[in-house]
């Protein structure tokens, strides 16, 4: 079992930047590759970001490409998404998760995506 708990969300506006972290407990090895998703209200659950067991593949939905970076802290056993330049495109309920999924493209498909976090919530105003 993982346990991840995501944080880091608030109100801001465009153009601002906010980093959203994901903290994971219970088995806590690398083994676990991780992503990020939004869902906005009305629309469905979508792809953000993920990144590698290791660190060293990151992908990007191609809305984010350039303004949103993702991180890992295996130490910490924590996840980052930087977010730059927020559009109220933006605007969302970010969701945390892990997969034993390590590559692409598979590592965009929730349906691969065995632990989630409660989600926190970015807004940005224009």
């Amino acid at each position: 079992q993982v346990h991840l708990v995501d944080s880091g969300g608030g109100l801001v506006q465009a153009g601002d930047s906010l980093r959203l972290s994901c903290a994971a407990s219970g088995r806590t090895d690398s083994s676990n590759a991780m992503g990020w998703f939004r869902q906005a209200p009305g629309k469905e659950r979508e792809f953000v970001a993920a990144i590698s067991r290791s660190g060293g593949g990151t992908y990007y939905a191609n809305s984010v490409k350039g303004r949103f970076t993702i991180s890992r802290d295996n130490a910490e056993n924590t996840v980052y998404l930087q977010m730059n330049s927020l559009q109220p495109g933006d605007t969302a309920v970010y969701y945390c998760a892990a997969t034993i999924v390590d590559s692409w493209p598979l590592i965009q498909l929730q349906r691969y995506y065995d632990y989630w976090g409660r989600g926190t919530q970015v807004t940005v105003s224009s």
